[in-house]
């Protein structure tokens, strides 16, 4: 390392820095990865540098010659001296790592501009002796976390496994003088302890591999901790994002079941209109009740009445309901059953998901499923924006970005939406020429309709559609105020469906 000159020291993923080297027209490269998880140096072989997204740091330093690399004993740090006073430091210290150029002992520029406490640090005075001696040990042998603050969980395992608690003090020493010296032996381990993968200075837990050169350890352990750490957190979220999203179908499905059976149990609208008319003679005019016998159920049912109107008049009142409510079960049923397959559909993912043990098959499951996105919108357009299937869904931001959206945005073939009878956004699926627009996709609009409406907190809400060109803007209309003809109806419960994984 020493006489090699800083050619490049630029960063292209966050909390990632990369330094380039070179010495006699050969290159040398270090990585250090200072992920709030995860901090560690890494020696790739090559690089490519990336075109975009790439940032110049250091910029004092190219050109400087390291003239010697200097390791502080008992601290996770460690400097590069340079030419012209300039020093590099290397510290590692977990969530708080971070790299700091000095001039004449003096902070210049650091990598995380978050950690401003590192401008005061003073290298030189970062390292400490250990100073254990038999004495000071046997005094407190219990307490070996104190005398040796740098240990760390891994060595103090170490001793554990080898019944350091049941020793006496003299045993005690002298396992920890042990310990000391196979620390300074040039023999590195990739291990798996406690299901994580680590490196170790020590035989723990289940070898992995066993290296004697430390960047040859680093260069296998780095990539292989990176992928594992991949799998943990991507597998957990996505698990717990799915899981969510088959509890949720499923709560919906029963929560629809639930209205169908009470609905099959109840009395429709048109059998109680049937038993008024067949009454017409035994009910009083200007009654708020009658008793009047059931021929359906076969016995007597008292049936409210609205005493301003006649009986003929509450009888055809109820047949348009009963109308209405044998759409409103259709829709309930046809939702019962997308909801249904919604579940069984989770479910194959979710056991899709659960089959995959490695982060190349995590990857290949995302890739495979989650290729629904939302994404935002430019500030200055007038909607926000998702996409599902390939199919652009644009939402109303409000009143006056309604009226942009439905006149200026949509084309005439596109699908229009909105909440049914209560003040909300207009909803828009672009449509593809030569593509019918699939369920899925209208479900999800209809969820956004509902959920950028005054019917948010609905159970399950009422969503009409309809092509564009059925869409009008009355003249003089309120900003959003819009006729609609020829409109279906779908009943969802409100939601954003792209607040998922």
């Amino acid at each position: 390392m020493p006489g090699h000159t800083l050619q490049a020291a630029f960063s292209q993923e966050k909390d990632e820095i990369l330094l380039s080297f070179a010495l006699e027209g050969k290159e040398f490269f270090i990585k250090a990865i200072q992920t709030p998880r995860f901090s560690s140096l890494h020696f790739p072989q090559s690089f490519h540098r990336a075109r975009q997204n790439s940032v110049d740091l250091f910029p004092s330093l190219i050109g400087q010659k390291v003239e010697r690399v200097v390791v502080q004993e008992q601290e996770r740090s460690f400097y590069l001296q340079f030419t012209h006073g300039f020093v590099l430091l290397f510290k590692l210290f977990g969530n708080r790592s971070n790299l700091v150029l000095f001039r004449n002992g003096i902070a210049q520029e650091i990598f995380h501009k978050k950690l401003t406490k590192d401008l005061e640090l003073n290298y030189q005075q970062m390292g400490n002796q250990l100073a254990l001696t038999e004495e000071a040990f046997l005094q407190q042998p219990d307490n070996l976390r104190k005398l040796i603050p740098t240990l760390g969980d891994l060595p103090l395992a170490y001793l554990q496994a080898q019944g350091y608690d049941q020793k006496e003090p003299s045993q005690k020493w002298a396992a920890v003088q042990q310990l000391l010296q196979e620390l300074d032996s040039p023999r590195f381990y990739m291990i798996t302890f406690n299901k994580q993968l680590r490196l170790s200075l020590l035989p723990l837990g289940q070898i992995e591999e066993t290296f004697s050169n430390p960047m040859e350890a680093l260069n296998a352990f780095v990539p292989a901790f990176r992928s594992q750490e991949y799998y943990q957190v991507h597998y957990a979220a996505t698990h717990k994002a799915l899981r969510k999203k088959v509890d949720g179908a499923q709560k919906i499905w029963m929560q629809v079941q639930d209205t169908l059976e009470n609905w099959q149990h109840g009395t429709p609208y048109s059998q109680t209109a049937d038993v008024i008319m067949a009454n017409l003679t035994n009910i009083t005019s200007g009654a708020k009740e009658a008793t009047l016998y059931d021929f359906y159920q076969d016995k007597e049912r008292v049936i409210k009445l609205h005493p301003t109107e006649s009986p003929q008049k509450t009888a055809e009142r109820l047949y348009r309901k009963a109308k209405n409510q044998n759409i409103e079960l259709q829709l309930l049923q046809e939702r019962a059953s997308r909801k249904e397959a919604e579940v069984e559909q989770l479910t194959v993912q979710l056991n899709a998901l659960e089959q995959a043990e490695t982060s190349t098959q995590l990857r290949d499951f995302l890739k495979k499923y989650t290729k629904e996105t939302a994404y935002a919108s430019a500030p200055d357009l007038p909607f926000y924006a998702f996409e599902l299937a390939t199919f652009k869904i644009w939402v109303g931001k409000n009143a006056k970005a309604n009226d942009k959206l439905t006149l200026h945005h949509t084309h005439k073939d596109d699908l229009w939406l909105h909440a049914k009878d209560v003040p909300g956004s207009h909803v828009v699926i672009k449509q593809q020429s030569g593509k019918p627009f699939p369920e899925q996709v209208i479900e999800a609009a209809a969820q956004l309709a509902a959920y950028y409406s005054k019917r948010k907190q609905d159970t399950l809400c009422p969503v009409l559609y309809t092509p564009k060109k059925y869409v009008r803007k009355p003249k003089g209309a309120a900003p959003g105020s819009v006729k609609v003809e020829r409109e279906k109806v779908i009943l969802v419960k409100p939601g954003n469906p792209f607040k998922a994984y």
